[in-house]
């Protein structure tokens, strides 16, 4: 089991800068539109890489079906995907809060924002670990420090 019995996810995290809410199917294009302009962005983000099986080239269908994918993993609280909206609702990253792979951690947390709001890079990643750290129940969460 990833998150103990009883345990209610949050519904959001509210900055000055941007927000975070879970992502569904209702933010498709503008997820779309944020990903697939910022492939080489995301590559260069901790816990991606250059070989990293996503980004990939996929259709605005296929990304539909991987927003669902992620819908029913929030529902089965399996894993947690939150979509990073601007004071315009634009989609501009997305953080993932999912179970680790390895014995050391009990969650792999990854972010990305657009190439065109890198500079929400350190606010996202110092918001989230402050939040990862408060009403989420691990001890041992993996999300990879920014690099200089």
């Amino acid at each position: 089991m990833f998150v103990p019995e009883g345990f209610e996810p949050p519904l959001e995290l509210a900055t000055d800068l941007f927000s975070l809410e879970p992502l569904g199917p209702e933010h498709n294009e503008r997820d779309y539109a944020a990903w697939s302009s910022s492939v080489g962005h995301i590559r260069a983000s901790p816990g991606y890489g250059p070989d990293s099986s996503w980004p990939h080239a996929m259709s605005l269908a296929q990304n539909l079906a991987d927003l669902e994918r992620h819908a029913r993993d929030f529902a089965e609280r399996t894993g947690f995907t939150y979509a990073v909206l601007d004071h315009e609702r634009d989609v501009v990253g997305c953080v993932y809060v999912y179970p680790a792979r390895d014995d050391v951690h009990d969650a792999h947390v990854r972010s990305w924002v657009r190439a065109s709001q890198a500079e929400l890079d350190m606010p996202l990643r110092e918001a989230v670990a402050a939040w990862v750290g408060g009403p989420w129940p691990f001890e041992r969460p993996l999300y990879e420090p920014l690099l200089d």
